[in-house]
């Protein structure tokens, strides 16, 4: 082991996050070791900015958990760790580990360890460290680095070298190949003769039984780090890519280099990135196959396209597990491109104020940067990633000034792709037609067309149609044809035609119509006339009537037959427009239910009170004991006791009223006069009272 000190090596705690230097200081004060480890001092020796600080001691991670309290959290099961939250940075602390123990419980039949939870010291866990450049323990209180295998100067000849024997450190943990080829991008680094030996198809196949959900973590290091474009073309070269991407291509696309050098500049400028945007890139050959597959099937292009979305990141699962939130990122990406390609106008400013709208428009852009229109599968961008790229810089008043002249130019460019289309048919049409020309002349029994009619024969055969018409006509015995002395290119007048004169003559007019009324009018007064003057010469002579009566008889005759012809005549009086008049709503005739139920009581009472009385009379005359003065008095009451009064409305609601009842509520009350309802009262009992009950009593016994 080899102590050197952090000076001479460049080293300062000074340099430090105070986070990282809070955790060894509270676990040293504890009672326990710890030091730095793995890439922060990497780095630091390199000269580079560490991404993060891990932490290495000798507690245990539930003793870890009682000294941080609440600030700390335990996480994994194949190797459990704890996170330390130091302000707004995260610490992760790692226990020393030894190597597993010989069986089948922490390691498969591969050799790949599955529990990792053994817990040594540091001797033991710089073993258990995959290169030799991670295994080096800086312990900044004391101002000293522990070097156990000459990791210094692997670091000054940038040579990467796995410790122990290399299959079995590949075995143990395949993922060491995908970290092997991130060191390599990331540093520079050359691979020993040993480790470079271990890339292939037997090693890389036992990828497939890490879990998918660590592999996408181990992508979006590689993703995510800063140096994608160095690392995208290993991955395709020593054949990581078809066991991290489903269906890869040979080589990477023109747009996923450029998607590689957009993601390193944004990193190194202090941009945020998405890893879910790398991926949308890789897939999107594979969505486009796919896309084409359901547009066969005449599926609905927006239900293609999300059908296609979803069957490619469900076979995608398969390598890394994808989180939900990252799938509808690559699938918003996928289905926006032929919206922000072909916009609506109605839809442009929704467009821009979706919440993926930027990532969109960035693949747009560097689809069109980079000609993806030239792969036979994608569509085109019609250089729209330009107009967003002004369209975003605009004010609200250039953005809808942007917007009009879009529509105006979407509508000459329909226009014009109209004509063009018309046009390129035409061609086309011309093209077929010469080509099979030259093909008929070529073959012995090719089809010659006949020559087009001339307008001379087509009229001639015309003129012989219509002569031979007319000869049928004639011989149909019509006649000649109005117009025939009239030249050949003239047109034949009509066969038959109607005179408007006749016709108006036949139908009588309203003067007509009139003056046929005033005649009847006058031909009635001479025949009244007439008949009063024979009847008094009836009266005055009974001899033979005189010729001057015969004549007259014969010209009433000669009138009322007259009459009788002219009644024939249809006569169509003149049609006047009737006014219209609004119609109003005629008051009500009938009583409200109140005063029907109030009228069939009282009336009720009155019949029983008739019938009360009647039987009081019959009983006091069928006995001869009572006496004068008792039935005087039952006369009285009965004489005292009002009838009863109904009034007119009330009795005409009730169905047993009085005809003059009837006829009064048959009048219409108006509103008006109508009582308004009142409360009711107890009214009183028309029963005999209790005195004249024991008197009728008496007089009966």
């Amino acid at each position: 082991m080899a102590e050197r000190s952090a000076k001479q090596l460049g080293l300062s705690k000074a340099d430090l996050p105070n986070s990282i230097i809070e955790v060894i200081a509270t676990l040293s004060k504890a009672g326990f070791e710890a030091y730095i480890v793995g890439g922060g001092v990497r780095d630091t020796l390199l000269g580079l900015n560490p991404k993060d600080f891990d932490a290495v001691t000798d507690a245990r991670p539930h003793e870890v958990k009682d000294l941080f309290g609440k600030r700390c959290r335990i996480i994994g099961r194949r190797f459990q760790l704890a996170h330390v939250y130091s302000g707004r940075d995260m610490i992760e602390v790692a226990t020393f580990r030894a190597p597993p123990p010989t069986g089948n419980e922490h390691t498969t039949s591969d050799g790949m360890i599955v529990r990792d939870n053994v817990w040594g010291d540091i001797h033991q866990d710089f073993a258990r460290r995959d290169f030799s450049i991670n295994a080096m323990y800086y312990e900044p209180l004391k101002g000293v680095v522990h070097d156990f295998c000459n990791a210094l100067d692997d670091i000054k000849n940038k040579t990467l070298r796995l410790l122990g024997h290399a299959p079995i450190r590949i075995e143990e943990d395949p993922v060491r190949l995908l970290r092997a080829l991130r060191f390599k991008a990331k540093l520079g680094f050359e691979f020993d003769k040993e480790l470079s030996e271990q890339f292939h198809d037997d090693n890389w196949a036992l990828l497939d039984q890490v879990s998918p959900h660590r592999l996408y973590d181990e992508s979006q290091k590689m993703f995510t780090g800063g140096y994608l474009v160095p690392l995208l073309p290993l991955l395709f070269e020593y054949g990581a890519i078809r066991h991290l991407i489903i269906y890869p291509p040979e080589q990477p696309s023109r747009l996923v280099n450029q998607v590689a050098i957009n993601t390193d500049k944004r990193i190194a400028l202090g941009k945020s990135i998405n890893p879910a945007f790398f991926y949308a890139a890789l897939l999107w050959d594979n969505y486009l196959h796919q896309l084409a597959k359901f547009k066969k099937k005449n599926m609905p292009f927006h239900d293609a396209q999300l059908q296609a979305a979803s069957k490619v990141i469900d076979r995608q699962r398969i390598k890394t597990a994808i989180p939900r939130f990252a799938e509808q990122f690559i699938r918003d990406i996928w289905v926006m491109q032929p919206k922000l390609a072909n916009p609506r106008v109605k839809q442009i400013a929704q467009l821009a104020e979706h919440p993926r709208f930027r990532a969109a428009f960035d693949f747009l852009l560097l689809r069109e940067q980079c000609g993806d229109e030239l792969n036979p599968l994608s569509e085109s961008t019609n250089g729209m990633g330009e107009w967003w790229q002004t369209y975003q810089t605009l004010s609200e008043k250039q953005k809808q000034q942007a917007i009009d002249s879009f529509a105006g130019d979407s509508r000459r460019g329909a226009s014009k792709s109209s004509r063009n289309r018309n046009r390129s048919r035409n061609r086309s049409t011309d093209n077929d037609q010469s080509n099979s020309a030259t093909k008929a002349n070529k073959e012995a029994t090719a089809y010659s067309p006949k020559p087009p009619k001339q307008i001379e024969a087509s009229s001639s055969t015309q003129n012989k149609h219509y002569a031979a018409e007319r000869a049928q006509l004639e011989k149909l015995s019509l006649g000649k044809l109005a117009g025939e002395h009239s030249s050949q290119k003239s047109q034949p007048s009509p066969l038959f035609t109607i005179n408007a004169d006749k016709m108006a003559k036949q139908v009588p007019q309203q003067s007509d119509i009139e003056k046929q009324q005033l005649k009847q009018a006058e031909a009635t007064q001479v025949a009244a006339e007439n008949a009063q003057s024979v009847t008094q010469s009836e009266s005055s002579s009974t001899a033979k009537p005189s010729p001057k009566s015969t004549a007259k008889t014969s010209t009433d005759k000669v009138v009322s037959s007259q009459l009788v012809v002219k009644k024939d005549v249809v006569l169509l009086p003149k049609a006047e427009p009737i006014p219209s008049q609004r119609r109003r709503r005629q008051p009500s005739q009938k009583l409200s239910y109140s005063e029907r139920m109030q009228a069939a009581k009282s009336e009720q009472n009155a019949t029983e009170d008739q019938k009360q009385s009647q039987a009081i009379t019959a009983k006091t005359a069928s006995h001869s004991k009572v006496d004068d003065s008792q039935a005087a008095k039952a006369k009285q009451l009965v004489a005292s006791k009002p009838e009863p009064t109904v009034t007119a409305a009330k009795q005409g609601s009730s169905a047993t009223t009085s005809p003059a009842a009837v006829v009064i509520a048959d009048k219409v009350i108006p509103k008006s006069d109508r009582v308004p309802a009142t409360r009711r009262r107890r009214e009183p009992s028309s029963t005999v009272s209790v005195s004249e009950k024991n008197t009728s009593k008496k007089s009966q016994s």
